[in-house]
């Protein structure tokens, strides 16, 4: 189960930004073709984390209500959920915005 932290967020975030800033260098991505990689599949696994996430959570606060878990992991994890879901929803916000503005570039 691949949970996504808070810190593979940011990298994530960090390597979209970098993208984006590279302009026209952006053909030559550092991701090799034969590892498998691409925007859609950082995105793709990214959500992914995020929900596998969220269902761990959600497990925990079952096992707590149940009397099985320890107050401070749930706490921990509903954190890290929540940094996460801000991180997904921040980098949502930007791609909207630049696509808004690609939108707004004259033909």
């Amino acid at each position: 189960m691949a949970l996504t932290t808070p810190i593979g967020a940011a990298n994530a975030y960090q390597a979209v930004s970098r993208l984006a800033n590279r302009g026209g260098e952006a053909q030559t991505s550092p991701i090799k073709a034969d590892q498998g990689g691409g925007f859609a599949d950082l995105l793709k696994n990214q959500v992914q984390g995020v929900i596998d996430g969220g269902k761990a959570s959600e497990a925990k606060e079952v096992a707590l209500v149940q009397g099985k878990a320890d107050v401070v992991d749930v706490v921990t994890a509903v954190a890290e959920t929540e940094v996460a879901l801000g991180t997904m929803v921040s980098v949502r916000d930007k791609v909207i915005s630049a696509y808004e503005e690609i939108m707004r570039m004259p033909i």
